[in-house]
């Protein structure tokens, strides 16, 4: 199962703390009462990470009945790392690729953590990986390159 493009397509809105964005219903219900299904938990809490709410993502995560999934612990590993520890995010990144060695997303993810750690050759092994995996023109090869250029847009 090869994500590559379109892991920020369709993003959830974000919901009030204790809610949760239901895709059926197309509106927030109470996250402890609602039957919402793990890949959509595992969306939501990206949305939420995005919208800089990484602890309230974490929680998120750490409520899924099937965690061990390539986007859980990409998700998982972002918020971590924009929580400033880096090198925990590193360790869900690489469990990540260990579930899908072809997921783009991940693969930036990780390229813009070493660039956090000044290891500006892993990011660039990643950014290789990322080319033979989608090519040079897809979000994940752009994105990375630009946080190895110095303008991250993490």
């Amino acid at each position: 199962m090869a994500h590559a493009m379109g892991d920020d397509d369709d993003k959830p809105p974000t919901c009030p703390k204790g809610q949760i964005y239901d895709k059926q219903g197309k509106s927030c219900v109470p996250e402890k009462t609602s039957m919402i299904n793990d890949s959509d938990r595992t969306d939501y809490a990206y949305a939420l990470a995005k919208a800089g709410r990484y602890d309230e993502a974490l929680q998120m995560l750490d409520r899924l009945q099937q965690p061990n999934t390539a986007k859980a612990w990409n998700y998982r590993g972002y918020a971590t790392r924009k929580l400033g520890r880096t090198d925990e995010g590193i360790g869900y990144y690489q469990k990540s690729i260990a579930l899908d060695p072809r997921y783009a997303k991940v693969r930036e993810y990780l390229g813009e953590a070493y660039m956090v750690k000044r290891q500006p050759v892993q990011a660039r092994e990643q950014l290789k990986i990322i080319a033979g995996i989608c090519g040079t023109s897809c979000e994940e090869y752009r994105d990375l390159s630009a946080a190895i250029a110095g303008h991250p847009e993490i």
